[in-house]
């Protein structure tokens, strides 16, 4: 039985990171991985679902700027170049590039079967290390809709057929408005797809501010998105060759598929770490402040249940590895950037409103409109949309969260989440001397609007 120094369980962006750090500093580690090298986001999520979104977005761009014609959309080539993104689900160039690092590439599921050392099952393979590094991901949640589990595959849809979809059907039902569905919704929309989103919450992206969400909504509806806030789906049915959904207001949706967006969790229940003495929450590996679940075994990324990002994931693979190599560090949560990649973008980082209120921060807010302050979004297009809103620290003179809605947004917010983070005064983000004309300008509009 070979021994390793380390073995990652699951090749999605956390686990490379892990692997990448180790290889480089002269390691040998072993990669499990029973799908694809890459994971989720780069085959069925974030990367899949940016390459179909940004040609729809760039043709409302095009037709909002000046002495522009609106572009069209050729869905075969964009089809190809979402193939092409995705390697053709073919990580074969992946798993040469880590063998010829020095890593022992091993394909298929793996079960944790021993301690002390770690020891690891791959089929009939078995290997040992010091350190077992758990990056495992989530599943989609399927949500309880009495039928749903009747209906025949190809009209029930989670992130993985819809990004990998071959013709755009004429009807969706979105369950979820979470950033999932907005993105997957938005995305039908723009392709000609009738879409409905049904949100068992008061609003869509109910963990975001009230007032972010008003204006998502109304975007949604200006563009003919029917959102159904504040109810569930109760019962799908077979009808004909589509699908008619009940709510549990009594009205009914007619759907040619069902889009499952209703949340994802945490996979680290199919290891056997349990019968090890490993105790989970959920199926999420409880992770300490280095992101080390006993000696010897770490965890990265969705399994742990901590802020379920890639951007985290990879932060959490760059904590572990310093860890794992002598330089640990404390992993630190404050100003997590959370992006929706709708049309404008959606972008949000810190404590909202209420939660900072909840925390017992003595709080101030200000909101302004990005097109009445400033010049830039008039020269982006000539039927601008953009807000920006900040939560600030009254008695600290210091931000503790902000939102965007604009062109961009995903590029700006990193504004607030640096301050936010390192808690820079706001007197001092006040003195700064941003470009102009940028959207990035709308932050000293905002700081001043704020009671101080």
């Amino acid at each position: 039985m070979e021994h390793l120094d380390a073995i990652v369980i699951g090749m999605g962006p956390g686990g490379e990171v892990v692997a990448d750090r180790l290889l480089t500093e002269g390691w040998r580690p072993a990669v499990v991985e029973r799908e694809l090298i890459g994971g989720e986001c780069s085959y069925w999520a974030c990367i899949p679902t940016k390459v179909l979104l940004r040609p729809t977005e760039a043709r409302r761009e095009a037709t909002d700027a000046a002495g522009v014609t609106r572009p069209d959309m050729d869905w075969p080539a964009l089809r190809d170049y979402r193939d092409q993104m995705i390697r053709h689900l073919d990580d074969t160039k992946q798993v040469e590039t880590y063998r010829e690092r020095g890593a022992r590439v091993l394909r298929g599921t793996a079960r944790v079967v021993g301690r002390d050392p770690w020891r690891v099952a791959v089929g009939d393979t078995e290997v040992t290390a010091d350190h077992v590094i758990v990056a495992t991901g989530s599943a989609p949640v399927r949500p309880p809709v009495e039928g749903l589990d009747t209906l025949d595959p190809e009209l029930v849809w989670t992130n993985r057929e819809a990004t990998s979809l071959t013709e755009i059907p004429p009807r969706a039902l979105v369950i979820g408005g979470s950033a999932v569905g907005i993105e997957l919704g938005g995305f039908l929309a723009g392709m000609g797809t009738r879409v409905t989103i049904v949100q068992r919450g008061s609003r869509l992206l109910d963990r975001e501010d009230p007032r972010l969400c008003e204006i998502i909504t109304s975007r949604f509806e200006a563009n003919g998105v029917d959102v159904r806030a504040g109810t569930e789906v109760r019962s799908v049915r077979r009808d004909g060759d589509g699908v008619t959904a009940t709510l549990s207001d009594g009205a009914e949706v007619h759907t040619d598929v069902v889009v499952l967006a209703s949340g994802r969790r945490p996979r680290g229940d199919e290891l056997g770490l349990a019968e090890l003495g490993v105790e989970l929450d959920r199926g999420a590996v409880p992770v300490d402040e280095y992101g080390r679940v006993a000696p010897g075994l770490w965890a990265v990324g969705d399994v742990t249940a901590r802020s379920m990002f890639t951007h985290v994931a990879k932060y959490q693979a760059r904590v572990v590895a310093d860890g794992l190599l002598g330089s640990p560090r404390v992993a630190d949560y404050t100003a997590v950037p959370r992006v929706v990649f709708a049309d404008p973008e959606i972008a949000a980082v810190g404590l909202t409103e209420e939660q900072a209120r909840e925390a017992g921060i003595d709080v101030t807010t200000s909101e302004i409109d990005l097109t009445e302050a400033l010049a830039r979004p008039w020269t982006y297009a000539t039927d601008p949309v953009g807000h920006l809103g900040l939560v600030a620290d009254r008695a600290h003179g210091v931000l503790v969260g902000a939102w965007g809605y604009g062109p961009m947004a995903a590029e700006w917010i990193h504004t607030a989440a640096l301050a936010v983070r390192m808690g820079l005064p706001v007197q001092a983000l006040r003195d700064s001397i941003p470009q102009f004309p940028t959207f990035n300008e709308g932050y000293l509009m905002a700081l001043d609007a704020l009671d101080l």
